[in-house]
């Protein structure tokens, strides 16, 4: 193993290599915002807790990498991969849960619909509806009871519920209870009844489209299995192949390599993604208060 690949520069240009190569994912990928809601400081947990097992892990996995191959670029590499590797191997388990919210927001819309059918207000129908909820939608149920509770405006806290949900379908749900609570109009029963209908027809579509999806998830799979199977044989068992690497050139080179298959794996998990279509409803900001009369004497 050359010992100059051990040295300061080359060390910090392979991670540097490696933090452009996540700063390229990033650009292709992006953040996605979420609306901030009274369950935000437990996904902020998870998604630490997540996130401190995953880099663990990869930094294992690079150190690992970096002894047995002695090139840093493999080894940043191997760290992205396995940070990255959930998203990149389909999101199949994302698109499973979606379809369970979405089947849990039908049987709710039904539930409503029918305690709402036996002369109960929508306040009074709302933490009825609770026992007959899916568990993924009992907690945010009831901390939508907890605001009605603290005197919240019914159409401010069902807002800040569709904010929890972050479903599309949910939004179509949330509004139709939003305008009700503000108009009391009639009819609540049959636009509930229609919700339902639409949410379970655009769920039997989704199992389609997942099911014919789930064949190129596999086809993902298995390009991005072979491709780490030879380069790691050709490592391992042909070391005399890939000995141009070990020079400083060489893992420039390597850089381009490890660039197009990362290009290449991006653009396959893009055709394996589900995206969600877009909410129809805004985030709710709360109102700022009205400053009080002497407060506002004393500014003026």
């Amino acid at each position: 193993m050359p010992a100059g690949l051990f040295d300061p520069l080359v060390l910090f240009a392979g991670a540097a290599i490696g933090g452009g190569l996540y700063l390229l994912f990033l650009s292709i990928y992006g953040l996605r915002p979420r609306p901030a809601g009274p369950d935000g400081k437990a996904r902020r947990k998870e998604l630490v807790r997540t996130l401190s097992t995953r880099t663990a892990v990869a930094v294992i996995t690079g150190v690992v990498v970096l002894v047995l191959t002695g090139w840093p670029v493999v080894a940043a590499g191997s760290v992205l991969l396995v940070i990255a590797w959930r998203g990149l191997t389909g999101g199949a388990a994302e698109e499973r849960a979606s379809m369970r919210r979405l089947e849990g927001l039908a049987a709710w819309t039904e539930s409503l619909r029918d305690t709402i059918a036996g002369a109960a207000g929508l306040e009074q129908a709302i933490p009825v509806s609770i026992r007959a909820a899916a568990p993924s939608l009992r907690p945010h149920l009831r901390a939508l009871v907890d605001r009605m509770h603290t005197r919240m405006a019914l159409g401010d806290a069902l807002r800040m519920f569709a904010d929890e949900l972050d479903d599309p379908s949910a939004d179509l749900v949330v509004a139709a209870l939003v305008l009700n609570s503000k108009l009391r109009g009639p009819g609540l029963r049959d636009v509930l009844s229609a919700l339902a209908l639409s949410a379970r027809e655009e769920l039997d579509m989704r199992r389609r489209v997942e099911a014919e999806r789930r064949a190129t998830r596999r086809s993902v799979q298995i390009v991005v299995g072979t491709a780490l199977a030879f380069a790691a044989f050709l490592v391992i068992f042909n070391r005399s192949y890939v000995a141009e690497y070990n020079t400083l050139l060489g893992q420039a080179v390597l850089v381009v390599v490890a660039g197009l298959f990362g290009a290449g794996f991006a653009w396959m998990r893009r055709l394996a993604r589900f995206d969600k279509p877009a909410r129809i409803l805004a985030p709710y900001h709360r109102p700022e208060p009205s400053p009080r009369p002497e407060e506002a004497g004393v500014a003026s």
